[in-house]
């Protein structure tokens, strides 16, 4: 059973989805739900995702799992890497999985827990944003990065992707 609940924050209404034990699922979403409060995984990441957006930058403390194929698994386990506050290329994390940048930008965009699994850290050579497939494209990208570079931002990874195919 999937549990749900939706947030507001700074860059929209996110839905979370638990299956119990871990994190599933991280969407924009236009519905309301109110959800399963007594979930202890929502509780946590609602928690958690209220910290993030408050600049408060701190270790993931629930379970995540991302199902995808086996390329996107290792995708998301280096984006999960990166430290708040940096970025790194799409062509850096193609040669750090062995693959090809545009196969990491569409595992980025199939990311299911994104601002958690931090796809919006990843950019074009050069500097340029590339793509972002959250509600608000490269709009919401950018105030990520905003949000992350205040003063107080911790530079360690946040957390370790647990894959379950």
């Amino acid at each position: 059973m999937i549990n749900e609940i939706t947030m507001p924050s700074p860059v929209g209404q996110l839905l979370l989805q638990s299956d119990g034990t871990a994190l599933t699922g991280l969407i924009w979403s236009r519905a309301h739900r109110a959800g399963n409060p007594t979930d202890p995984v929502l509780r946590a990441a609602t928690r958690w995702l209220a910290d993030y957006f408050a600049r408060r930058f701190r270790p993931v403390d629930f379970t995540v799992s991302a199902s995808g194929t086996d390329h996107q698994r290792r995708v998301w386990a280096a984006l999960a890497e990166i430290p708040v506050g940096a970025t790194v290329t799409y062509g850096d994390i193609a040669a750090e999985v062995g693959s090809a940048p545009r196969a990491v930008g569409t595992a980025c965009g199939a990311n299911p827990v994104a601002i958690v699994i931090p796809c919006h850290r990843v950019v074009g050579t050069g500097g340029s944003l590339g793509g972002y497939s959250g509600a608000g494209g490269l709009d919401t990208k950018r105030a990520l990065l905003d949000l992350e570079h205040a003063p107080a931002a911790a530079r360690a990874p946040l957390f370790e992707v647990v894959n379950r195919p």
